[in-house]
């Protein structure tokens, strides 16, 4: 019998154990994951981490261990072009700090943020169970009963699903959810360059979806180049001379001749929402709540303000001497970040439609707002509020750089 399970060791799920753990050291957490034993180390991705989840990990202590591996986003540009445009107009900067000082976002590689995690969680005494899956769950009372992969059954106070956007638990428990598939697929990879990208990312809106280059430590970016699936499974079959032709056409030279580092690979796009975030003494959090387009980059901070705010209703009613799986505990969690997903989920959606196509109608709606928001500061001043996560109105304690 454990206080908390958490399925999933992912970034939103071994957050969301640290944190509760760190705050409630006598609460029992444990951790399952379906993957084999080491294919996070496999994982040659790289995510932006705003900067309220830069408080967040410093306030658990690990993004002093990993600090040196982030690179600051210093600049930001947006472009709006065809792919085979000599010239690309840049209609859209925006300067890289949230407050003086501290950078909207860094580019951190995942496996230094997982391996991190991973090290906390041993040090915070959580155990993680590698290769196991959640194969069942039933209610009873004060508990859920988790059958596993491995023929164990462990029981819960509360079950926490972290388990991604094709959630088993998530099925499991009946709740259902909206979900279309925007015919895109997302190819994910490192490049090097010759010349310095001197923190700059970029964000260029060609016909078939956004093309974003995030810069990484050294002379190195990752890239999330959508197109449209099949197109994205040629590309991603094709071998390296012919990638990097396409490559270059839409990444341009201004970094001088590009080099392909490590695996190329191709995810399918789509917008997922659950339609409810809780029962009875389970919790969605992360990709398993929702799976939003990479449009805006925010689909990993979305999962940190589901472990900040879920680990600060748990430890707060814990210490309460409530019921920490108890359905009325959790609705809190589920007010706090619904609207929020809901209205992130619907941003990247319109966004989406709005710039993934060459219409020349909307071409030219677009450029017009993307050039009026670059003379309006207080306009950009909010945007890069979003895209720090140091929005207004009520903020879970960790993503304030507080403790629970």
């Amino acid at each position: 019998m454990v206080d908390v399970l958490v399925a999933g060791a992912g970034y939103v799920g071994l957050t969301t154990a640290v944190a509760i753990k760190q705050a409630a050291p006598h609460l029992a957490v444990t951790i399952v994951d379906a993957a084999p034993a080491g294919v996070w180390e496999r994982d040659g991705r790289a995510s932006a981490i705003a900067a309220a989840a830069v408080r967040m990990l410093t306030q658990l202590q690990i993004w002093r261990e990993i600090e040196a591996e982030a690179q600051p986003i210093t600049e930001m540009i947006v472009t709006d072009s065809r792919t085979g445009d000599a010239v690309r107009p840049v209609f859209l900067t925006f300067g890289g700090e949230a407050r003086p000082g501290e950078p909207f976002a860094h580019m951190m590689p995942n496996v230094a943020l997982n391996g991190a995690l991973r090290r906390r969680a041993e040090e915070l005494g959580i155990a993680i169970r590698q290769g196991v899956a959640v194969s069942g769950i039933s209610e009873s009372v004060g508990h859920v009963e988790v059958r596993l992969s491995d023929r164990n059954a462990l029981g819960a106070r509360l079950l926490v699903a972290c388990d991604g956007v094709k959630s088993a638990i998530r099925d499991m428990a009946g709740i259902r959810t909206l979900h279309w598939d925007y015919g895109q697929s997302g190819i994910v990879t490192t490049v090097a360059h010759e010349r310095p990208h001197e923190g700059r990312a970029e964000e260029h809106f060609l016909p078939s979806g956004p093309f974003a280059i995030l810069p990484l430590k050294g002379n190195r970016s990752s890239l999330v180049w959508t197109e449209p699936t099949r197109e994205a499974e040629r590309l991603v079959a094709s071998d390296d001379m012919v990638f990097e032709t396409e490559l270059e056409q839409r990444f341009g030279h201004k970094l001088g001749a590009l080099t392909v580092e490590g695996p190329k690979r191709a995810f399918p796009l789509g917008l997922t929402l659950a339609r409810e975030f809780v029962r009875p003494r389970i919790a969605l959090a992360g990709d398993a709540a929702h799976g939003i387009h990479p449009i805006a980059g925010q689909g990993l901070n979305l999962g940190f303000k589901d472990a900040a705010a879920l680990a600060e209703t748990v430890v707060d009613a814990e210490r309460r001497g409530l019921d920490i799986g108890a359905l009325d505990v959790l609705e809190g969690y589920q007010r706090w970040r619904r609207f929020d997903t809901l209205q992130m989920g619907v941003t990247t959606d319109v966004l989406n439609r709005l710039f993934s196509n060459d219409n020349t109608v909307l071409r030219m709606a677009r450029s017009f707002g993307l050039s009026l928001v670059d003379r309006a500061p207080a306009l950009k001043d909010f945007f890069i509020g979003q895209a720090a996560g140091l929005t207004k109105g009520p903020s879970p304690r960790l993503l304030r750089g507080e403790a629970i």
